[in-house]
């Protein structure tokens, strides 16, 4: 008897362990920090506890029911790529009809719990954000164009404006620059991946940047991103929103990272000593900006 109970309480934390790697929580970490920042920002401080808890709960549910839709259509692709086989719906071990439902359903729920909690023009960007990863990126973009992570990556850049609007109740320019901040981003963020794992694109048959248009093409175009991504972060100085204090961080993230992906673009093949080492720096990038944007912000 204690055996049977203990197979099932195995198989219960299995199940739901299954579902929490649907929404990709660690994504939705990176994500509910640049929405958590944008919100102080916002406030000119610490925001309350309960629109703190609303917003991310609300965010972390609608980017969790975006991924989880986007592993319901990609399942065919995920089985031949090594870092996605073993995805739940790719492993077998979901029904597809089962991640979608789970992924329209937690979006129905944040839409509302946004709305009626903090204000419909948070939810409006939160919802924009799914529809926008969902439609634009998952199901048009992702197959189709080698383009598909320039523009399907707005997706990523919706939470600030999620964050900005709970506080604020509307959206302004400083929102709208940590929204061009990562839209600029996602490209030599995901490319410094893709150059590594380009073996796993060709398999899935996604004509991503290196696929398609070769290595050269990509570090160029992605060294090119960094520098116009360092103009657009300096921007947000002019504001007023930030002090500067947070001036001086984003010239030297911004430096670095042009830094990384000049070195990127004198890598040659097979050599990806640098892909891994920008892609690494991408994270750390985006996490210091915003942490920046707290510290610097104007009381």
């Amino acid at each position: 008897m204690y055996s049977e109970l203990m197979t099932v309480e195995r198989n219960w934390v299995a199940v739901v362990a299954d579902y929490v790697a649907l929404t990709k929580p660690r994504i939705i970490v990176l994500l509910a920090i640049t929405a958590y920042c944008a919100m102080v920002v916002a406030h000119g401080g610490l925001p309350g506890m309960g629109v703190t808890l609303v917003t991310l709960t609300g965010l972390a549910l609608s980017t969790g029911g975006a991924h989880a839709v986007n592993m319901w259509y990609d399942r065919d692709i995920d089985k031949v790529m090594r870092r996605t086989k073993m995805r739940p719906v790719a492993a077998g071990r979901m029904a597809p009809a089962n991640a979608l439902a789970f992924g329209i359903v937690v979006e129905l729920l944040s839409f509302v719990g946004l709305g009626l909690l903090t204000n419909w023009v948070a939810a409006l960007c939160s919802l924009s954000g799914f529809l926008f990863y969902v439609f634009v990126y998952t199901i048009w973009l992702k197959r189709r164009t080698p383009q598909n992570i320039v523009i399907g990556g707005a997706a990523g850049a919706f939470p600030p404006l999620v964050g900005w609007a709970a506080v604020t109740g509307h959206l302004g320019i400083a929102a709208w620059l940590m929204f061009l901040i990562i839209f600029l981003w996602t490209p030599p963020h995901f490319w410094s991946l893709a150059l590594y794992k380009q073996e796993d694109y060709k398999r899935a048959g996604i004509p991503m940047m290196p696929v398609v248009r070769g290595e050269k093409v990509t570090k160029r175009q992605s060294l090119m991103y960094s520098i116009v991504l360092l103009l657009a972060s300096v921007l947000l100085y002019w504001t007023h929103v930030v002090t500067l204090v947070y001036l001086c961080v984003a010239v030297l993230l911004g430096v670095t990272f042009i830094g990384y992906n000049i070195y990127l673009a004198r890598e040659s093949a097979p050599d990806v000593t640098w892909a891994k080492r920008t892609f690494k720096f991408s994270l750390i990038y985006m996490t210091a900006i915003f942490f920046a944007m707290v510290v610097a912000v104007h009381h």
